[in-house]
Formats: structure tokens, sequence, C-alpha cells
């Protein structure tokens, strides 16, 4: 069983919500942030990072803007001053209004994804139109992660044998497992041998003190934040580790920090079957569905496609062969936004008639490859992140996963698990824990969940917003991954009010569909 979670599809995301968030008017001449660095509050011996000078360069963005990059340095090892630096790589949107209210961090998820990229591509998708207005949006790329001194395994015809080459023997034989262990252990030994050891310092704690670091660097008193997904553990550490700091912080799609690895997984198997029932019923309802009947017909229709190119995989036009593991990939993808489930009626068709190059589409849009490139390391990251962040699990907890999976996610039972866990080839020994997060003295703190999340299921935005001293819960009724900026005026309204004027709800909020 895999340990861990499955990452937020940023790059889709964007590119679904990108033309309808571009900004208003800027100021004509930006400037870059000159606010003086926090000094106040640093931890003992790490001053001289707290009080170091940036120097922005001006940089471009899709949206309308000024924008401004530059580089933060970050200790290696958060414990030893003097065991070497790391870069941070960061970009400021400045505030349209010209007059800043201060910065607004901002993380699309992962662990990998480019909080740069997101805030380059789509600044008013990142954060909404209104805030653009009066914050200074920043995207960082957490340390491992893509233009920061990153996380790097292997070159793009290495990374697409390891994630698409079937193996030889069949499921779930010794064979098998022994063909993925050793694919496993290749893969960590290129991480480790090309990412000039910085392996056993990838860590959501460390990546949260390097944001209070990048906070202070901004001048910014307390921390604003919008973390989505993964983004939402990353502000949740932070407010463990920093309450005194804590600002106006926002967590959608809320992670549950207290459930074991393998219970995340099955969890998650369980909210994408969830996604994949709502989209059988809407297919099923239009005229261009690849299935026909009822749903439960249907399902089995999708069961047996899954069955037939485990049994034969099919060949696309670049050579790749598409077996189960490959479709299933596809098929998550797609169930991150309801806004592609028509793309997914569409791949699904194809395959179904023998062409898997659209449903190797979705799947490379959820690695952010293209044209047989790896456009970030986001799946390299993402690995080192997660071996490094969850403890190993007991076999009675890895049994009970697969149970649950095996009750909940029937369409994806039989491809979701594996006998090989890649965290246990890696070179370093997990240093994180499962625990709840109180951030005991944080200022308040929103959780946005959707209901029917797959990615982040609600019950865990409910969990995270229970544990947190300060936690008040805001419940988007509808589909799909995270819930701000989503189209409902009633999440997009509490946020806004939050933080652009300090307006903190009275208690939880639920905003129905719509």
């Amino acid at each position: 069983m895999i340990r861990g979670v499955l990452r937020r599809a940023a790059a889709a995301v964007l590119a679904a919500g990108l033309a309808a968030m571009l900004a208003g008017c800027t100021p004509r001449t930006p400037v870059a942030p000159d606010r003086a660095p926090v000094v106040s509050g640093a931890p003992a011996g790490f001053e001289d990072y707290y009080g170091q000078d940036v120097a922005w360069e001006q940089c471009t963005g899709f949206d309308d803007g000024g924008y401004f990059c530059g580089t933060i340095t970050a200790p290696r090892d958060w414990t030893d001053p003097d065991a070497g630096d790391l870069d941070l790589a960061v970009i400021v949107r400045v505030a349209s209004n010209g007059e800043s209210k201060g910065s607004l961090f901002v993380n699309p998820g992962g662990p990998g994804a480019s909080g740069v990229d997101m805030v380059r591509q789509s600044a008013g998708f990142a954060v909404g139109p209104k805030l653009l207005q009066s914050y200074d949006v920043v995207g960082f790329d957490p340390r491992g992660v893509g233009r920061s001194t990153a996380v790097r395994c292997l070159d793009a015809a290495a990374m697409d044998r390891y994630l698409f080459d079937i193996p030889a023997a069949p499921r779930g034989t010794p064979e098998r497992a022994g063909e993925q262990r050793q694919s496993a252990a290749a893969f960590a030994r290129a991480c480790d041998a090309n990412s000039g050891g910085i392996l056993p310092f990838i860590t959501t704690e460390n990546a949260a003190r390097d944001l209070d670091l990048m906070r202070a660097v901004l001048g910014d008193e307390k921390l604003a934040y919008l973390g989505y997904s993964y983004g939402s553990f990353l502000g949740a550490t932070y407010a463990k580790l920093f309450p005194q700091n804590v600002g106006r912080v926002v967590l959608d799609g809320g992670l549950d920090p207290s459930i074991p690895g393998a219970i995340v997984g099955a969890r998650q198997a369980a909210g994408f079957q969830s996604a994949l029932d709502a989209y059988l019923t809407w297919c099923l309802a239009g005229s261009d569905c690849p299935f026909d009947g009822a749903q439960d017909a249907a399902q089995q229709q999708l069961e047996d496609a899954l069955a037939a190119v485990e049994a034969s995989p099919l060949p696309a036009s670049d050579g790749r062969m598409l077996g189960a593991d490959a479709l299933v990939m596809g098929i998550i993808s797609a169930l991150y936004s309801e806004g592609s489930w028509a793309t997914l009626s569409s791949a699904l068709t194809a395959v179904l008639e023998g062409d898997p190059d659209e449903m190797f589409a979705l799947v490379d849009r959820y690695y952010n490859r293209y044209d047989g490139s790896y456009l970030d390391n986001s799946t390299e990251a993402f690995s080192a992140y997660n071996c490094m962040d969850y403890p190993a699990d007991p076999a009675d907890v890895v049994a009970e996963a697969e149970a649950q999976v095996a009750e909940d996610a029937p369409t994806f039972a039989p491809y979701w698990s594996s006998d090989v866990d890649l965290c246990d080839e890696w070179p370093y020994p997990p240093t994180g824990s499962r625990s709840e997060i109180t951030a005991d003295g944080a200022a308040p703190i929103l959780v946005i969940g959707t209901t029917n999340d797959p990615a982040t299921p609600y019950e865990w935005s409910a969990a995270l917003a229970e544990q947190l001293s300060s936690g008040i819960l805001i419940t988007r009724v509808g589909e799909g991954h995270t819930g701000f900026n989503k189209g409902n005026a009633c999440v997009d309204d509490t946020v806004v009010a939050y933080v652009e004027d300090g307006e903190v709800p009275t208690g939880d909020v639920r905003c129905d569909a719509g």
C-alpha cells in the first residue's frame, strides 16, 4: 500500500480556470516588495537568514499585473545553522491597487506542485480576483520542488519506464512483487544520487519552517496563507510550529493529520469511487456516454474495460502501453474536477475502440508530462515528501486499509494497492508522525471542505477543523477537489471577507450548491 496522498492535479485545475480568472488593472509601474525583514522571533542561530535581502527582478505572468521573482536562502537543516544552504524560488504578484496589505502566500498542493507556476500562470485563479487588489500574492516552490533546490531522480525516458512499464509477471505473484521492488529500489537510489544530499531534509516540517522564513523576509509580522489540498497540511503544520505568527489562514481541501498513511490511501479510494459514481450518473443522463443501461451495468462495463486492458494492454502512438494501472490513473486525473467529465467520456470511448491516446493525455496531465518531457519534478518531490512524512504502517493497519478499499471502492480495488511500497526502499527513514494538530494560541483558521471531494474527503476537513483550537469549518456542497474560487458565492464571499477585512464567521458555515 502506498503511503501518503494523491497530489492535487494543479496544472489541470489551473488550465480549466485560467481563461476566466484574468485579473483587472494594475499600477503602470509596479514596485518590488520593499518591506523590512522581521527578524524578531527568529530561531536562535538563524537570525541572518531571517534578515536577508532579496534581489528582486521584474518577471512576467499570464495575468495582468506586476510580477517580481527572487530567491530566498534557507538552511538545509533547521537544527544546524552551519549545515549549508538551499534556495527557495519565489514569485510576487504585487497588489493591483498599489497599496498592499501585505503578502498572501499560496500553495497549490502536492506535495510537489509549484506555487511559482500557479501564481505565474493565473494569480487570479490562485486567490480569486478580489484579493489581487489588496495583497501581494506570493507563490513559492517548497524545498525540493521546481525552481527551488530540487529533488532530481531520472531523466524523461527513465521516468517513463518507471511509471509506465508493465511488469511481466501476473498481478499478485511474488515474481511481480520482485520486479516492482527492483524498480522502486532503482528509483530511490537515483533520487539519492542526483539530489545533492537533500533527501533527509525534504519534510513538511522543514517546509513549514521555510514558510516562516519567507514570511519574515518579506516583512510580514503575521502569515496570510491560502493552502490547497496538501497545502492544508503544510499550513496546519505551520500553525502547530508558529501559532503566534498565524494571521489570516485558509486551508482548502483539508487533510486529517492524525490518520495512518494506509488509511489515507483507502479513504481516497472510496472518495474516487464516489466521484466515479457521480460521473456515471451524469454520463448516463447524456448522449455521449460510452456506457449504457443502469448505473450498476455501467460500472460493470467499466470494470470489464479495466480487466480487458489488464489482460491485453493497448499500444499508444508513442509506444507506451495502456494497462489497468495507467487507465485507473487517467480516470482519477479526470475525477478531480467535474469540468473534466466530458473529456473522460471521450477518452473512455476511445479506449473501448482500442485507442488509448486520449486516456494517456489525462494520465500525462496528472504527471505534468508533455510531448515526452516532464515539465516539473512533481513526481519526484511527491515521493520524497511522503516517504519522509509518513511512518510505516503496521501490518494490521495495512490489512484494514485493504479491506476498506475492497468494500468501498470495488472498481479500483484490484489495482489500488501494491505489494511493494516505494518508501520501504527509500534511503532515509521517515521522520514525520501522525497525530492531531491543535495549534493552541493561533488566530482563527478557516478550513474548507467539499462534500464529494474525491482526493481530500470532506470528513478530513471536518476533522482538521475540529482538531484546530481555532478552526472554523466552511462546507461547500458539491463535486470536485477543493472549494474556494469554484463558483460558490457563499464560500468565496466568506473567504474574501475573512482575508480582506478580518471578518471571522461566528461559527461553522454551510454553503449549498450554486
